[in-house]
């Protein structure tokens, strides 16, 4: 089936089953055929490939793995992006090779899940990072990637932070004035956005006139929730300094870049056609039902150049029984709970060393 044929949210839940399996049995075995690493795991653990019934049974790899070992499913001549997933001093980072394919399927996905958040249109774009972070075009790092890769779907790139982190208020506010009573688009990871902009306009006493930003953020959570601060609490004191009222968090891992998973009005984070997410219990790794908290499975279509389809992260979450989202997505709806305790810390925001 032609990926562009199927609608970003659109298909009904058996749809989408039966799309998916077919897909990720395709990837599958071109994985084992053209991956040796892979080929190797799948042997011993599974004693070789065979296509699976359903989702569950998909064998996957854990996240983790990316960490240590280099995965290849083409040559590596036909690489045309390295992306590294954010850790700070002393980590190993993950190492994602992109083809065209790849890269191409990435970001037309991406286009439409931001699409349906955004409208058609490319809106002004403030980042709430600093110019430096995107300064390599050759090694994309976790917040490069994210970046650079929602800046497509916006014009007049301005950055809101200094490259050492301080608040560039003049810029800041040059932009606010040239894009007066205009809807604009902003963009930046969870943690840099509260300790970056947030503390240090409560500190000055001051406030940002961003009353018609659309806010997409990501990532950090782990810091913010050491210092107990949650979602509705950053949300509130955000828009007390900035006036944004329009917040979209999204959930997703350099390892499946792409396959994000939206915040809609409504507070949910959906899957997308191209994704589907799968809880499994910690001790058993069977899997659990709607409800039920565990280790969160990742099923993405879009990696051709990598076996990053099926994934274990070390994310904790449940999904959520919900019949129909007020929004009016299909799409499982998934609820993150953090990371597994003891598990290393990683990240798109918790990406520099404090």
């Amino acid at each position: 089936m032609n990926l562009s044929d199927i609608p970003t949210y659109g298909l009904a839940p058996d749809a989408k089953r039966s799309f998916l399996l077919q897909e990720l049995n395709r990837l599958g075995e071109h994985h084992y055929q053209h991956c040796t690493p892979y080929r190797r795991l799948l042997d011993v653990m599974h004693g070789g490939w065979r296509a699976a019934l359903d989702l569950p049974s998909l064998p996957y790899l854990p996240v983790r793995l990316f960490k240590h070992h280099e995965l290849l499913s083409v040559d590596r001549s036909e690489v045309v992006k390295t992306m590294t997933s954010s850790g700070t001093s002393g980590q190993q980072v993950s190492r994602i090779f992109l083809d065209k394919q790849t890269a191409a399927v990435q970001i037309k996905v991406l286009s439409g899940i931001v699409g349906s958040v955004l409208g058609r249109h490319r809106l002004p774009m403030l980042v709430f990072d600093a110019p430096s972070t995107v300064a390599n075009r050759l090694q994309f790092s976790a917040r490069t990637a994210g970046i650079l890769g929602f800046s497509m779907f916006g014009r007049d790139l301005s950055f809101a932070l200094n490259d050492d982190f301080s608040l560039n208020l003049e810029g800041v506010n040059a932009f606010v004035s040239k894009y007066a009573g205009q809807p604009v688009m902003l963009f930046g990871f969870t943690s840099f956005i509260w300790e970056h902009v947030v503390l240090q306009l409560e500190a000055a006493g001051a406030r940002l006139a961003l009353d018609n930003g659309i806010l997409l953020h990501g990532g950090g959570w782990k810091k913010l929730a050491a210092q107990a601060v949650s979602a509705e609490e950053f949300k509130q004191r955000l828009q007390a300094v900035t006036g944004i009222r329009r917040v979209h968090n999204y959930y997703g891992m350099v390892e499946q870049t792409g396959s994000i998973y939206m915040e809609c009005e409504a507070g949910h984070l959906h899957s997308s056609s191209f994704s589907e997410v799968l809880v499994r219990d910690p001790v058993s790794f069977q899997p659990l039902p709607p409800g039920q908290v565990g280790l969160i499975q990742l099923f993405s279509v879009l990696p051709h150049s990598y076996p990053g389809h099926v994934l274990l992260s070390e994310d904790l979450g449940e999904i959520v029984p919900l019949e129909r989202c007020p929004c009016g997505r299909e799409g499982s709806v998934v609820r993150i709970h953090g990371r597994v305790p003891q598990a290393e810390v990683r990240g798109c925001s918790d990406a520099y060393a404090s």
